[in-house]
C-alpha cells in the first residue's frame, strides 16, 4: 500500500471493526448493548466480522471508490450515516447482523470441509 499517493493511505474503503465503538449512541438500549459486547471483541473474532459484514452491506461499501465523496469523508462518518439513515427499527437492525453471524459460520463450515478435503 506504499505505492499509493499520501492523499489515499487514510481511507479504507471497507468497514472495520475497529469503527464499531464510534457507533454505540446512534440507536436505542438493544443496539448499544450490541455495540458493548462487540466493541472488546479481537477484529478476527467471528461476530466482529459478522458485524463488519453487515455494515458493508448495509452501506454498500464494496463498490466504494478511493476518489468517491464517500471514501473522501471516511468509512466512520459513512458508517455514522448508515445507521442513522437505517429506516428499520433496532429489532431490524438486529435481526440483520444475527443473518450475517449465520453467513459467517456457514463460510467457516464450509471453509473446513473444503481443508478437510484437501488433508
Amino acid at each position: 500500500m506504499n505505492d499509493l499517493p499520501q492523499v489515499y493511505r487514510k481511507y479504507d474503503l471497507l468497514f472495520t471493526p475497529s469503527l464499531i465503538p464510534q457507533l454505540r449512541n446512534l440507536r436505542g438500549d438493544e443496539w448499544a448493548r450490541l455495540i458493548d459486547y462487540l466493541a472488546p471483541l479481537p477484529e478476527t473474532h467471528p461476530d466482529a466480522i459478522a458485524f463488519s459484514v453487515m455494515m458493508i452491506n448495509l452501506g454498500g461499501c464494496l463498490p466504494c471508490e478511493m476518489d468517491s465523496y464517500r471514501a473522501q469523508r471516511g468509512c466512520a462518518v459513512c458508517a455514522r450515516q448508515t445507521i442513522l439513515s437505517f429506516k428499520g427499527n433496532d429489532k431490524q437492525l438486529l435481526k440483520r447482523y444475527e443473518k450475517a453471524q449465520s453467513f459467517v459460520a456457514d463460510q467457516q463450515n464450509s471453509d473446513q470441509q473444503q481443508l478437510r478435503r484437501v488433508a
